[in-house]
């Protein structure tokens, strides 16, 4: 199977190329690197011992996207070219409708004109809003508090009425809960290119020495401890949920939608608390006002890609931690030297 994966030199991209290549399919990747490193192909042919076509380049740019697609036959696409922080949404709404809706048109369009009928695209649990309950099945209804999640919402909307008008498309929409850890080798990992939004990151950097405290952003959530909860799942059982994704298209389901997620929630403290065991330190945070657009607590029912896809997250918090310190540990500037 040749898959063109859009993103693909991003965190979760990177680790699923692994899987891919591993699994026998090939790849070409199209990213405009600006939430990444071009590093991190050259580790993933180290790790693969295969060869990874790069195309630097935005979706957004038709011409080129239609250049590839005239290169190369695709048996599928696997969408994570998209922008993903919370915050920086609400402060810039637009950037984040362009490239993450109107990539996603350009994509589809391409696409249709190349005849390639095959789409995975990286979904977010945020597109459930603030859930009415816990855990959170593929039925609940969808809402979103934050342009970001908006943006993922319209796309998913998108994509229902496209493949509903040409049914010989089979679309595959996984709703991600929260992607952490890195690979075993500690050769890839999580290497945000300005401050981190994410948490895990930014405990590793702060555990590294490269930022003084972390900043919890509310103690006051209604969860045990004040703190917001999260599905955190190991980025390579995502990542290997996508390999499940593209085998499934191949049955020609038509337009399906799966939680990729552990279905146990931990709070920002139990992170912090799982860090310092990895790592030997104490991570020093404060507590910070609560941020626009989050919620108290968020995790998956995760039966359904079990029955459906045989997929099913493996890893426990602590191989989540002690593999986002080993590649921290080991890469203390990310894939820059």
């Amino acid at each position: 199977m040749n898959v063109l994966v859009t993103g693909g030199a991003g965190y979760i991209g990177s680790h699923t190329l692994v899987e891919m290549l591993n699994a026998g399919m090939d790849a070409v990747v199209v990213d405009n690197l600006c939430n990444s490193s071009a590093e991190s192909l050259l580790r993933v042919e180290q790790l693969t011992g295969r060869t990874v076509q790069f195309y630097q380049g935005d979706i957004l740019n038709k011409p080129l996207m239609q250049k590839i697609f005239a290169d190369h036959k695709f048996d599928a696409v696997i969408h994570f070219a998209g922008l993903k922080a919370v915050g920086e949404s609400v402060a810039k709404p637009l950037k984040y409708y362009q490239n993450n809706v109107c990539g996603t048109l350009i994509l589809c369009e391409v696409m249709q004109e190349a005849g390639v009928h095959n789409l995975v695209f990286s979904s977010s649990a945020t597109v459930y809003g603030d859930p009415a309950s816990l855990p959170i099945t593929e039925d609940f209804p969808t809402s979103a508090t934050n342009p970001y999640g908006q943006s993922k919402l319209m796309v998913e909307n998108i994509l229902a009425d496209f493949q509903r008008a040409n049914p010989q498309w089979n679309i595959a929409r996984l709703r991600y809960f929260n992607p952490v850890g890195a690979h075993e080798s500690g050769i890839i990992g999580e290497d945000p290119n300005d401050i981190p939004n994410n948490l895990m990151p930014y405990i590793s950097q702060v555990a590294i020495g490269k930022r003084e405290k972390l900043s919890i952003f509310g103690n006051d959530y209604p969860t045990p401890d004040g703190t917001g909860v999260r599905d955190y799942i190991h980025v390579v059982d995502l990542a290997i949920g996508h390999v499940k994704a593209l085998e499934k298209l191949q049955t020609s389901p038509g337009l399906v939608t799966y939680n990729l997620g552990t279905g146990q929630g931990y709070s920002v403290l139990d992170m912090v608390s799982a860090f310092e065991k990895a790592c030997g330190k104490k991570i020093p945070y404060q507590i910070a006002p609560r941020r626009a657009g989050d919620i108290a607590a968020c995790y998956a029912d995760p039966t359904y890609a079990l029955q459906e896809l045989g997929w099913k997250a493996t890893h426990t918090l602590q191989d989540m931690v002690n593999s986002s310190w080993h590649w921290q540990s080991k890469n203390p500037n990310g894939y820059h030297a």
